[in-house]
């Protein structure tokens, strides 16, 4: 693998720290104005996995930064994570799901939302912070090595963002992602367009994978 390429880069099942990620929250991806995660957003104690058909992003870039909040006992914590970011972004066939375990008189809970089956989900300067991801991808005219703070390609560091202007980043003029396996801490965008969006609960643990 070259640290720079220029014009369409395909690689499969890379690792977090050289890859873009896709956004899946509708709870709180609508309607943020900046389109960033602030530093008063607190992140909670529970992941959530995300899977997609495919993601069309024009304008990425992808940075390090830290989450801080509390896990589900109350405890403060903190949370290194790759933030990625698109200007635009089209993503087929979605599911999302989160488990929230150890209900009193229930036990698991599962909330599973899909969208994007018929119409593509679209969203505007959209921000997630992830853990890990696997896909199959193809970017164009990818930097890979620019400072966070110096691209110009994607939206940008966040508002608010606890990350480096100084740090590694990469950025590219759009990124195609396919069979996409996701987990997530947080999600942020401008406008987050859900169509075909269905949403239900499950008693146990039922996830996208």
């Amino acid at each position: 693998m070259e640290s720079q390429a220029r014009g369409g880069t395909r690689w499969k099942r890379f690792a977090v720290v050289m890859v873009p990620s896709l956004a899946a929250t509708a709870a709180i991806g609508v309607a943020l104005s900046q389109g960033a995660l602030a530093a008063s957003f607190s992140v909670s104690g529970q992941e959530f996995k995300v899977t997609a058909d495919r993601l069309e992003g024009i304008g990425f870039v992808q940075y390090s930064g830290i989450d801080s909040g509390h896990d589900l006992e109350g405890n403060e914590a903190t949370r290194p994570v790759a933030i990625s970011a698109f200007r635009e972004a089209k993503i087929n066939g979605m599911c999302q799901s989160v488990v929230t375990p150890d209900v009193p008189l229930i036990g698991s809970v599962s909330l599973v939302l899909t969208a994007g089956d018929d119409k593509p989900v679209e969203a505007k300067n959209l921000y997630i912070d992830i853990a890990q991801l696997d896909a199959d991808a193809t970017f164009e005219n990818i930097n890979i090595g620019v400072a966070a703070g110096s691209s110009t390609k994607g939206p940008g560091i966040g508002k608010g963002d606890n990350a480096n202007p100084n740090g590694f980043a990469q950025e590219a003029d759009k990124a195609v992602l396919t069979d996409v396996k996701q987990t997530a801490w947080a999600t942020s965008a401008g406008t987050f367009k859900l169509s075909g969006l269905s949403m239900k609960l499950h008693k146990g643990v039922k996830e996208c994978f």
